[in-house]
């Protein structure tokens, strides 16, 4: 069995991942005049309309994909972006904020922020743009950033299998071959609305990421 993944991996593979995709989150902000009680609901699905797509394409192989890290790290990526959106709705500044939150959603771990702070600190010659490229403009940019946040999430993969998922009906249906990929992107829609949800409910009572 495997040694049990630490905080302070956790709190650097997050804070990259929160780091790298802040950018995206600014760009793909949602319209304006949308009620506050739509936002989360933004999220979900209009984010979820192209990204749900990039999570669902391993499923390309099937029921191989779940066999390989690939699906957890990349849908795990993707809901990271929305829970970020999410984040970003609700006025969080502070990176351990952030952080605390999507530990909550994808990990399902309780890692508080003010046990989070400690752990921030950069380790040298560590910079974003290193990690997670410096181009991401276009949808290209997109689809880069996503896919280097999944690679550096494939660090903590075993912890990812706590992420939201999506109905079972439609996660059968994605460990066939080829027409997979329709399962799984019914999945990953599923799933990242379930994301948004956790994160708003989370948000909602914001103690919760301080205790």
């Amino acid at each position: 069995m495997a040694a049990p993944i630490s905080d302070a991996v956790v709190v650097d593979v997050l804070r990259r991942v929160d780091r790298g995709l802040g950018p995206l989150v600014q760009r793909l902000g949602r319209p304006p005049q949308l009620p506050p009680a739509q936002r989360a609901a933004w999220w979900a699905h209009q984010v979820g309309r192209v990204a749900a797509g990039v999570a669902a394409a391993p499923r390309f192989a099937g029921r191989l994909a779940s066999l390989l890290p690939l699906q957890n790290t990349v849908g795990s990526a993707v809901q990271a972006l929305v829970v970020l959106g999410v984040a970003r709705e609700h006025g969080l500044t502070e990176q351990a904020d952030r952080v605390a939150l999507l530990a909550r959603v994808l990990l399902d771990r309780d890692l508080p922020a003010d046990r989070v702070q400690p752990l921030l600190a950069r380790s040298r010659g560590v910079y974003v743009d290193e990690a997670l490229g410096d181009d991401r403009s276009g949808v290209d940019g997109v689809a880069r950033s996503l896919w280097r946040a999944a690679r550096l999430l494939g660090r903590i993969d075993d912890a990812l299998d706590a992420r939201p998922k999506g109905k079972w009906r439609h996660r059968a249906l994605a460990q066939l071959p080829v027409v997979g990929v329709v399962g799984g992107y019914a999945a990953e829609r599923e799933a990242l609305r379930r994301a948004a949800r956790r994160a708003e409910e989370l948000l909602s009572a914001p103690v919760a990421l301080h205790r």
